[in-house]
């Protein structure tokens, strides 16, 4: 019932891979640079970026007072931009209490 399949044997994501090259477009030139932030991180001592690309995030002015202190952190319109590795830590310090 089963017929063997005629062909190489590839799949077609493998034969995409083998003819990307011939049709000019080259993974090579596609390398990652590394990212340039624009918003620093609002908590003092911190010297991350807080932009969305790199996991930032933004908490409001309450519960960062909570976490880093009254003068801990940089607000901006009303809110404070946090890195990822500071909201991690935010995160893990209100990860017992009840939000609700």
């Amino acid at each position: 019932m089963n017929k063997p399949r005629k062909g190489t044997g590839m799949g077609f994501k493998a034969k995409a891979r083998k003819h990307r090259s011939d049709a000019g477009e080259d993974d090579s030139e596609k390398k990652a640079t590394k990212f340039e932030g624009e918003q620093p991180c609002g908590v003092r001592g911190c010297e991350n970026f807080a932009d969305k690309a790199v996991g930032g995030r933004s908490l409001s002015i309450d519960d960062a007072i909570d976490v880093w202190g009254s003068s801990g952190y940089q607000a901006r319109k009303g809110r404070v931009r946090v890195c990822k590795s500071c909201y991690r830590k935010w995160k893990k310090e209100n990860k017992n209490e009840e939000m609700y």
